[in-house]
């Protein structure tokens, strides 16, 4: 934050990547009431105030408590889980395609909630974010074995991309042993949804996303070292080998408890990071914030679209979300070549 004389008062001038971040809120802000609001039950400005300041009927306290509001906040806290996730792996690959998906992370969850589904279709839903948990860590163990020796995030996207093909065709032939009860709900899980969201998933998430400014604090600095290259960031201290693992176990945290809570977000955690960074140039701590907070903003806004889009059963979030993000990614990053080739 500084200020500078004009016309003899002093002007606050806030920098780039807090602006973005104000900005952020206040969509963040507009989107809440309007998510909370629309809707075959409506619900008027005064109304989505939590009941502050008009009272609700039966039908209209149920939408806004049961249905909108878990929701509006797992929607957000599983988009702003992804994005962290993709923006911290896309430091440590040094590229900006790494997330959650295409590092194999993703898919080792969901494998093995499958195999879970599968085997033991029996067992309470509690165990699924364990075996979440547990499915994503050991393809983080396995992709650390794999490029160990090797110091460059180049490795660690190619073992990782290797590691997604083979999980994705595990999960395919998974998919034919599903039971037939159980396939049809699956399917709309796998195609990232938030049709079954409730209050007890959002206790699940809850935990993982009050923990991720934390992970923010301690990561931030040495994610900021690793954009200046490998051996900048050695040479400056950094401790690449224990920075990997820590990046990699915060990663499988906060995206094996989205995708279990409302299925994979494909595409997610390449896009907020770019949207975030297309809008601002921040590093390190700034840039992991704006990045969360852009998936939080993109997920709620493509399941207020998905709520609203006037069919019978609703669309999965996952799947609007690629429809309408996917052109908007490609033309904030066809801008920002545009600015960069104008610059030069």
């Amino acid at each position: 934050m500084s200020s500078r004389a004009l016309d003899g008062r002093r002007v606050l001038r806030l920098p780039g990547g807090m602006q973005i971040g104000l900005a952020n809120l206040a969509a963040a802000l507009a989107l809440t009431l309007a998510s909370l609001g629309l809707g075959a039950v409506s619900l008027s400005w005064g109304e989505t105030r939590l009941d502050l300041l008009a009272p609700l009927d039966a039908d209209q306290a149920f939408a806004l408590y049961q249905v909108r509001l878990p929701r509006l906040l797992l929607g957000f806290m599983a988009g702003w889980s992804v994005a962290l996730a993709g923006a911290m792996l896309q430091s440590l690959a040094c590229n900006p395609l790494a997330d959650p998906s295409l590092l194999g992370l993703s898919q080792g969850a969901m494998v093995a909630i499958m195999v879970l589904t599968v085997l033991a279709p029996g067992l309470p839903p509690a165990w699924l974010p364990v075996a979440a948990l547990l499915g994503g860590l050991a393809v983080a163990a396995l992709l650390l074995a794999l490029v160990r020796g090797h110091a460059g995030g180049l490795a660690v996207l190619l073992m990782g991309i290797a590691l997604e093909s083979t999980l994705s065709a595990v999960t395919a032939v998974l998919v034919l042993y599903t039971p037939p009860e159980t396939s049809h709900a699956l399917a709309g899980w796998m195609a990232g949804s938030l049709a079954l969201a409730d209050w007890p998933r959002v206790t699940m998430l809850a935990p993982w996303f009050a923990a991720s400014p934390i992970a923010i604090l301690l990561l931030g600095r040495a994610l900021r070292l690793i954009d200046l290259g490998a051996p900048m960031a050695m040479a400056l201290g950094l401790d690449a080998a224990r920075t990997r693992v820590a990046v990699l176990i915060v990663a499988v945290l906060l995206s094996s408890a989205a995708l279990t809570a409302v299925g994979p977000l494909m595409f997610l955690g390449v896009m907020a990071p770019q949207l975030a960074a297309a809008l601002s140039p921040a590093s390190g701590r700034a840039r992991l914030v704006l990045a969360a907070l852009t998936g939080g903003l993109l997920v709620t806004a493509a399941d207020m679209l998905a709520r609203n889009a006037g069919t019978d059963i609703g669309l999965p979030v996952g799947l609007v979300l690629v429809t309408l993000g996917a052109p908007l990614f490609v033309l904030a990053m066809r801008m920002r070549l545009f600015l960069r080739m104008s610059s030069s």
